[in-house]
């Protein structure tokens, strides 16, 4: 009887130490649930880093364009002058109305004189 005895005490002590310990996780579980200021400041942080990320990401995007952009602009240029330089008829046109312009204005100024 001693042995059985003792195994039953063994298994009930056992049996006990599990209980306790999953007493106290639940607990703790209990715990963190009803700590309201802790589980804000989780919620925060998370929102913190989802912003982070998304402006990281609207950066990058932002940057991309601009490239994009930029690489166009330099496209577009790099058209015009190829346009000047298969047709320069309508640039000397225009270089040709400054001068113009110029030379009345120097005119019409020493007449003044």
């Amino acid at each position: 009887m001693t042995g059985n005895g003792r195994v039953d005490t063994e298994a009930l002590r056992e049996e006990i130490r599990r209980t306790r310990v999953e007493l106290g996780e639940t607990m703790e579980a209990l715990a963190a649930k009803a700590d309201v200021k802790a589980r804000l400041k989780e919620s925060a942080d998370q929102a913190r880093q989802r912003m982070r990320e998304r402006a990281g990401q609207t950066v990058a995007r932002m940057r991309g364009q601009a490239a994009r952009t930029a690489g166009e602009a330099r496209t577009q240029a790099q058209r015009k002058g190829d346009q000047v330089r298969r047709n320069p008829a309508p640039w000397a046109v225009v270089a040709a109305g400054a001068v113009a312009t110029v030379v009345v204005l120097l005119v019409l100024r020493g007449r003044r004189r």
